[in-house]
């Protein structure tokens, strides 16, 4: 499908990408505690744990955005809401690190802004080593007026960008950015700007998108929720839904199905297969991953498949760093297609 010659000439235009990415910014605020250090508190008697470090970046659609700076977009936009206090400063600054402009993120006293904290065991790496999460999302529906200055700010920009990715991250109807309000707005402005990208991922809706391509993993294109560790749907079952699905939106439909890889219609189903890597791995973002690489290639003018394949690329070496949420170079692509194109023999 994809030679090394033909990855370098995509790469080698992700430095003109313009990409908009619009929906739930959640901070990631890693607090890594040393077990060795515990002692009981004075007050309660219960175990006071010591954070000997703090880590944070931005999360959910800050994951996109850390992916598309690491891969070397020319310009990234953010487009949301956040609240008017520390972990909103803190999250803008980390943006503004990457290089993201952050003019489309709007502060308001009505919200908190979205955080996860993440307590982990210092010693332990992977999965294993988190403590309970504590996450901070808002659970009232975000006025309207809010959702209009978010696609102001989007409008101000949308002539200029090659795509726009929605982050759909909050699960309560209405409560974060990607309200229905919003995802009709989406809707018009895709039909409207056809020669920019848009591109929706979201948790719980991703079938009430229209009008732009959506990547839902294989559990959310069936509707099926709380899945058995290891269950994955049958690749029959998915073919049929995807055709369903790309009828729908009238767009390309990218199913993710882990290390199986991704499903892809354009309208036909295609598999594009996954890199195979050795455990331990840490998937968390990974879908994020998968959605920066397929999108800054197809606006880097890759067709569905190559867009695919570079999703999986990008996830195959994120997943493989450990207690983050890892990313990717150009550099380290070539290599990853290397092993790829050898597990196809």
């Amino acid at each position: 499908m994809m030679n090394p010659e033909r990855l370098r000439q995509l790469t080698a235009r992700f430095a003109d990408c313009r990409i908009a990415v619009i929906g739930d910014y959640f901070l990631d605020k890693y607090l890594d505690v040393d077990p060795e250090l515990d002692e009981p508190s004075v007050e309660t008697g219960r175990t006071a744990n010591q954070v000997v470090s703090v880590r944070q970046s931005p999360g959910a659609a800050g994951t996109v955005i850390n992916n598309l700076a690491a891969l070397g977009a020319g310009q990234l936009h953010a487009a949301g809401i956040i609240g008017v206090d520390g972990h909103g400063y803190e999250l803008r600054n980390a943006l503004e690190q990457r290089n993201c402009r952050t003019s489309g993120l709007i502060e308001s006293q009505h919200v908190m802004t979205p955080t996860y904290m993440k307590p982990r065991d210092v010693k332990t790496l992977g999965l294993e080593g988190e403590h309970s999460r504590y996450d901070i999302q808002n659970r009232s529906p975000i006025p309207d007026a809010l959702i209009d200055q978010v696609l102001a700010e989007l409008d101000a920009v949308l002539p200029e960008l090659d795509a726009v990715i929605v982050a759909d991250q909050v699960e309560p109807d209405d409560c974060g950015v990607i309200t229905s309000r919003m995802r009709q707005a989406l809707a018009d402005r895709s039909a409207t700007h056809t020669r920019v990208v848009f591109w929706a991922d979201s948790r719980t809706r991703i079938h009430d998108f229209q009008g732009m391509i959506i990547k839902p993993n294989q559990f959310e294109a069936v509707g099926q929720t709380q899945p058995a560790v290891d269950e994955i749907v049958d690749l029959g079952r998915l073919e049929s839904q995807i055709r369903v699905l790309r009828e729908r939106t009238q767009s390309p439909v990218f199913v993710t199905r882990g290390p199986a890889g991704i499903l892809v219609s354009d309208p036909q189903p295609v598999t594009v297969p996954g890199v195979r890597v050795s455990e331990p791995v840490d998937t968390t973002g990974a879908g994020d991953s998968v959605t920066a690489g397929a999108v800054l290639a197809l606006a880097a003018g890759a067709d569905c498949p190559e867009a695919a394949l570079m999703g999986n690329l990008v996830a195959s070496l994120t997943i493989q760093q450990l207690a983050t949420t890892g990313t990717a170079s150009p550099e380290a692509l070539i290599p990853q297609l290397e092993i790829w194109q050898d597990q196809q023999n």
